[in-house]
């Protein structure tokens, strides 16, 4: 009789602790999460020099799917007076029709005198490709600010000259947009939730333009940074940046160390991108950088590989256990009060998945796919911590990193 009442006063403590757990987890996770929408919280706004240039350097491996959009919107960009900019395509020893369509539209865009393109054939030892394709586009430009922005984006015409007013009347350094995902397929869906949910856990927009804190990262999406501050810093030209699959992230933290002003802010209606299509796509993207872009290191990762199933799966078994005569009576719980740790668990979480749900425009009801996209991020996060730490390697758009050959560089592909 001592045990049974030894193990129900266990059972009632561990469930009752779970379920204050992820209730506390979900309300800090929507606190942190918001980025700052743009134009709030400005510094001190510096004068606009009279006539400033901007140098927008898209890199383009194999981007037949998306240069078309992409390169079309950033030579239909709007702006003011004492704004100019020049687009650089570097297309990265694309095999596909990429160069064909850069061709085309260097021929019929009405602004084609925006446009110029760099061809790449090799990938230089110890380089990844987008840093050394940024660097490449880098040394052929002259602006007094640098775009750097992916070929799967696309921009409304306001969108430029936003960004650019907004980094300079708030004194930034680096100046960086969040996002709007189109995600038409079911798995992008699924999936792109579940990602920000981890950006957000790990990079809180506020403690990321806080100066005071270490914080750091931008949206290689859409980064935007001064030249005089990138050459200071050596750029992608550094050793330690050159090899980097974390080209944003790693040139964030960067500037923030070296105490240069950094800014994220919520650019959803100017620019909108679509990184994958479909699982297979998606798994190997966010495989690539899972593992290298989680603060903490080696103990927060596993911290992580637990938690996911615990914060995403779990409290969507209580109701299950609830109605299993078997399951309450083996654990000594009543239904009664299983079912009433399972409304404190799945409420904040619901809540927290249909605002973040509604932001990204994704439909209410994926809300309940959050224990599948928590059982695949897992199995990501596993996949990409075992093929970096035992030198296996990871693999993206042809070329492999951080295998036992040349660790942390481009490898033999």
């Amino acid at each position: 009789m001592k045990l049974w009442r030894l193990w129900r006063s266990w059972a009632r403590l561990l469930l009752w602790a779970h379920a204050l757990s992820i209730l506390s987890f979900y309300l800090i996770l929507w606190r942190r999460t918001a980025p700052p929408k743009i134009s709030q919280t400005r510094a001190a706004p510096e004068p606009i020099p009279e006539h400033i240039t901007v140098s927008i350097i898209v890199p383009a491996g194999n981007e037949e799917r998306n240069i078309r959009r992409c390169v079309t919107s950033l030579l239909e960009q709007e702006m003011a007076n004492n704004e100019t900019y020049q687009t650089l395509v570097v297309d990265d020893a694309s095999t596909d029709g990429t160069g064909r369509i850069l061709e085309e539209i260097a021929r019929s865009h009405p602004h084609a005198d925006r446009l110029q393109v760099l061809r790449l054939d090799t990938l230089p030892t110890g380089w990844a490709g987008k840093p050394h394709a940024l660097h490449a586009g880098v040394q052929q430009t002259q602006g007094d600010w640098l775009l750097f922005t992916d070929a799967d984006t696309w921009h409304t015409p306001q969108a430029l000259h936003a960004a650019l007013t907004e980094a300079i009347q708030a004194n930034s350094d680096l100046f960086s947009f969040g996002t709007q995902q189109e995600l038409p397929g079911f798995w992008e869906k699924v999936m792109m939730p579940m990602a920000y949910l981890g950006i957000s856990m790990n990079y809180p927009p506020r403690l990321v333009n806080d100066p005071t804190s270490p914080v750091a990262i931008a949206n290689g999406q859409y980064l935007l940074i001064r030249r005089s501050v990138y050459e200071a810093l050596g750029g992608y030209a550094r050793p330690d940046l050159r090899s980097t699959l974390l080209d944003d992230l790693d040139l964030a933290r960067l500037v923030k160390r070296h105490g240069y002003r950094l800014r994220l802010v919520d650019g959803r209606d100017l620019v909108r991108v679509q990184m994958y299509q479909g699982l297979a796509e998606a798994w190997r993207g966010w495989r690539k950088n899972a593992f290298l872009g989680s603060r903490g290191g080696i103990p927060f990762v596993l911290l992580q590989l637990i938690g996911l199933p615990i914060m995403t799966i779990l409290p969507f078994l209580l109701p299950l256990l609830a109605v299993s005569k078997k399951a309450h009576r083996a654990s000594g719980l009543s239904r009664q009060e299983i079912i009433a740790a399972g409304l404190i668990e799945l409420t904040p979480l619901l809540a927290y998945r249909f605002w973040e749900n509604r932001a990204m425009r994704v439909p209410w009801y994926y809300a309940f796919t959050h224990p599948l996209a928590g059982a695949l991020f897992a199995g990501i996060l596993a996949q990409s911590t075992w093929q970096v730490l035992t030198g296996k390697g990871v693999d993206w758009r042809g070329r492999s990193y951080y295998g036992k050959s040349r660790p942390g560089s481009e490898i033999d592909q």
